[in-house]
């Protein structure tokens, strides 16, 4: 028996258009024409003005040959530049290759010759590294110079300046749409702290579809001013460029992300939003109380890239910032995953609000499907709080795959699901936890230890600063928790005291037996080393 909704209703699949956030920024320049895009210093820009000119991008890059699948690399802080190459780029039918900008010069030379980038758009601030990967370079690239007024240090590399590649373009170029959503929009690389970075390709489709979800997962309404401290070289600001081309807010452009800098314009801009990593989160709170005044409470912070501890979400929410916890990967678009707040446990103490906040959550709207399951069967684990399975996602919002990495990228897919490397529980409410990386568990005499929970107990003591627990060897035990701590500025406190405030707070077997004051390890994305941290707490022998 035919199906008869499919009986001469195909044809009317010519009004079909491939979901691409490019849409959005037409429709805002449009509806919209002279709501402020963005603010950078004195500057300030509408999105009628914004549009117009990602369409003379589109159409300068065309004409330098840039089309179809072909890379266009930037090295770029978060200045309108930034923004525009976002949606420019794409409409040229080019690919974004937005690169980290505090990589070593062989790493970029690296993601530059493996994107078999065609141009670079680069800042003078990190000419030192360009020019020594560009001379590492065996292809041809058209190097043009960002031109930031509130920026003239640095070497200037390129063939022209920014604004000059601007004038060669036609306000009234015909760009289109992709011809399939499947199509790649961007390259973003993992930081390859073990090896060479992967190149995670993101599509059009899922572009949008997360452009939106955090819109409404987010609850940012229209209009949102935007404060840019996430780097959008970071999974591309996490989408949420085309998430402010969609409902039309202000892009608050923050060249340095300082705690100065941020506080100034959060007081001077009427921010209503900013995201960032715990340890920007961190940097906020134990900034200078001077600097903390005349700070409107109700600005909504989303949290994601490491699980942060409960007492940070707790102190930024004793300053009235209202904390969103989120949870993702290069290859699900940044959060894919959000902990959902439940109007049941507005009564609950405020510590007791901030542990509930830490947990990683469930997936957000358009995120279609998370388990924690078994690694190896994939068989799904209790929801019982207790135990452990690695987070499983799939939906569309993860990755096309990596570049010209197959076996990679089908071994990350084996079984139809991305395979995270995050281990988790799951609460019975279905509210995911993050225990630990698969790799940076403790066993510690047949016990499963989490590094997680040993540094969410660290970072409730008052003088600490920063901490990270990793494995060491024991002889007795097998492993033990060696814990690395930064203190704050003018505090002294010993190992023992570290040990015994730990063994007030948790199980024994859990307490750190080794402390080492030190700084922390980090890659140029912020993330904390832990493999080389087990190194140094392997040769670290205190006498």
């Amino acid at each position: 028996m035919s199906n008869i909704y499919n009986q001469n209703l195909d044809k009317n699949r010519a009004n079909y258009e491939p979901l691409s956030p490019l849409s959005f920024i037409k429709r805002s320049a449009t509806l919209f024409p002279a709501w402020p895009a963005i603010v950078h210093g004195d500057m300030q820009r509408s999105w009628s003005e914004m549009y117009r000119r990602c369409v003379r991008l589109a159409s300068a890059l065309s004409k330098r040959g840039i089309g179809e699948g072909d890379t266009v690399a930037v090295m770029l802080p978060n200045i309108p530049e930034m923004f525009e190459v976002h949606f420019a780029v794409p409409m040229s039918g080019g690919v974004l290759n937005a690169i980290n900008t505090r990589l070593d010069a062989s790493t970029v030379a690296f993601i530059l010759q493996h994107a078999e980038a065609k141009v670079l758009i680069t800042d003078s601030e990190y000419s030192d590294v360009v020019k020594q990967a560009l001379a590492q370079l065996d292809q041809d690239i058209l190097v043009i110079d960002s031109e930031d007024p509130l920026w003239d240090e640095g070497e200037k590399l390129g063939e022209m300046g920014y604004e000059a590649l601007l004038a060669e373009g036609d306000e009234d170029y015909p760009w289109q749409m992709p011809g399939d959503e499947w199509d790649a929009i961007s390259l973003n690389y993992t930081s390859g702290t073990t090896g060479d970075p992967k190149g995670v390709v993101f599509h059009h489709r899922g572009a949008y579809l997360n452009a939106v979800n955090l819109a409404v997962t987010w609850d940012m309404g229209h209009h949102p001013r935007y404060l840019w401290t996430l780097p959008m070289f970071h999974c591309n600001g996490w989408c949420f460029p085309w998430t402010l081309a969609a409902i039309v807010g202000t892009t608050i452009c923050l060249r340095h992300v300082r705690e100065e800098a941020i506080y100034a314009s959060i007081r001077t801009n009427h921010v209503t939003h900013f995201c960032g990593a715990p340890i920007v989160l961190n940097t906020l709170i134990n900034a200078p109380d001077e600097l903390k005044q005349g700070i409107e409470p109700g600005i909504h912070v989303m949290t994601a890239g490491a699980a942060p501890p409960a007492a940070v979400i707790e102190g930024m929410e004793s300053l009235g910032f209202k904390i969103m916890h989120a949870y993702g990967l290069t290859e699900t678009y940044g959060p894919m995953v959000i902990s959902h707040w439940q109007s049941s446990w507005d009564d609950l103490s405020l510590q007791e609000r901030c542990r509930l906040k830490a947990r990683q959550g469930v997936h957000s709207i358009l995120a279609e499907d998370m388990m924690v399951a078994d690694a190896d069967t994939l068989e799904p684990v209790p929801w019982d709080g207790d135990t452990q399975g690695e987070i499983f996602l799939r939906g569309n919002l993860t990755m096309k795959g990596y570049l010209k990495n197959p076996k990679t990228t089908d071994a990350s897919f084996e079984g139809g699901w991305f395979h995270s490397g995050d281990i988790a529980v799951r609460h019975p409410d279905g509210y995911v936890q993050i225990k630990d990386r698969s790799k940076d568990i403790i066993i510690s005499g047949g016990e499963n230890i989490s590094s997680i929970e040993i540094e969410d107990t660290l970072y409730r003591h008052p003088a600490i600063l920063e901490a990270a627990v990793v494995a060491k060897s024991d002889a007795k035990w097998g492993e033990h928790p060696c814990a690395f701590v930064t203190l704050k500025p003018g505090e002294d406190v010993s190992a023992e005291d570290i040990i015994n405030f730990c063994r007030a707070e948790m199980a024994h077997f859990k307490v750190p037996r080794t402390i080492i004051f030190a700084p922390l390890l980090k890659t140029s994305t912020g993330k904390v080393q832990k493999f080389k941290m087990r190194q140094m707490a392997e040769e670290y022998n205190p006498r």
